[in-house]
């Protein structure tokens, strides 16, 4: 039977943690019961620098039972970096690692299927929305117009697929050749390959506490996917270069036979409309371009993504 780690990471979840640990440790009773997985599965909790009691009690599970453990970054590095914390840290300690959310609004109940998926030789299973109800009218269609326009751009993603996915032992070692500072997993776990597979779910409704991913976040995440894996935009920001200098020929060619033919040239507003649209355009391309030089920026310097100040299992886990 194989050793299931599963990895949830915190970040300010003292009010769901403990119901949250409740609820994975019935799952995985169940499964190993069910003789789907080993008994030394484990639940790994990433506290991401939280500022409340949620790593006080993630050492608190761990003292009552050996199916806890937990990792404690030195600070909050985002969402993605302590994702990425847990799964670098447990990789060599079991078969496969399945991460989710804290709120547990992915459907636990399907865990079944992604263990069945992975048995069946799928290095990566990934976790897909099958609708929206619970999603705001904006939140639906934004994401979906975020996926549509990652797809233009040409990104292989996973179409409503966030972080809830299975990666078998393969997948993670494949995934610690990639050294980018500025994560998207989204939109690098496609990239690694493998025989994978899909399983949908019906996404729940948060049953405490609040969204740690506000609209200023999700813009955030989204321009980070999109600077990330495409340079479409920077290849725009050319074109509408090309366009802007062969419209100012034409319109210089325009006033010239104007001039030639005796007419006088009125319309200062036009003029000074036309100096601020072309001002305003140069910025907005300075902006991407400035984008793309940020990001080779932190590339470079190649900062660590995460660094863990603690890290709780027991001796069977090490």
């Amino acid at each position: 039977m194989n050793k299931i780690y599963l990895v949830i990471p915190c970040y300010n979840e003292e009010e769901v943690i403990y119901e949250t640990s409740k609820r994975l440790k019935e799952k995985m009773i169940s499964l190993i019961d069910d003789k789907k997985i080993s008994k030394d599965s484990k639940i790994i909790f990433v506290d991401d620098g939280s500022k409340d009691n949620t790593w006080s009690i993630i050492e608190e599970l761990k003292n009552y039972d050996k199916m806890f453990g937990g990792i404690k970054l030195s600070k909050n590095k985002g969402h993605q970096n302590a994702l990425l914390a847990g799964l670098m840290t447990v990789k060599d300690k079991c078969d496969a690692v399945i991460s989710l959310d804290a709120d547990l609004q992915d459907d636990i109940s399907v865990i079944d299927k992604f263990i069945e998926k992975f048995n069946e030789g799928c290095q990566v299973v990934y976790g897909v929305r099958s609708e929206r109800k619970t999603d705001t009218f904006f939140k639906r269609n934004t994401a979906q117009m975020f996926y549509k326009l990652m797809n233009i751009l040409g990104v292989d993603i996973i179409y409503n697929h966030a972080d809830y996915r299975l990666m078998g032992g393969r997948a993670l070692d494949s995934l610690s050749e990639f050294k980018e500072v500025n994560l998207f997993l989204r939109g690098i776990v496609p990239l690694i390959g493998f025989k994978s597979d899909i399983v949908t779910y019906e996404r729940n409704e948060r049953f405490a506490g609040e969204s740690k991913y506000p609209l200023k976040k999700m813009l955030a995440f989204a321009l980070e996917g999109i600077t990330s894996f495409s340079v479409k935009p920077i290849r725009l920001v050319l074109i509408i270069g090309i366009m802007m200098f062969l419209s100012s020929l034409a319109a210089l060619a325009y006033f010239l036979i104007l001039w030639i033919n005796g007419y006088t040239i009125q319309g200062w507003t036009t003029v000074v409309a036309s100096i601020w649209m072309l001002g305003g355009i140069q910025l907005l391309c300075l902006g991407v371009i400035g984008e793309y030089v940020g990001k080779i920026y932190t590339e470079t310097k190649a900062r660590p993504k995460y660094i863990i100040e603690k890290f709780v299992l027991d001796s069977e886990g090490k």
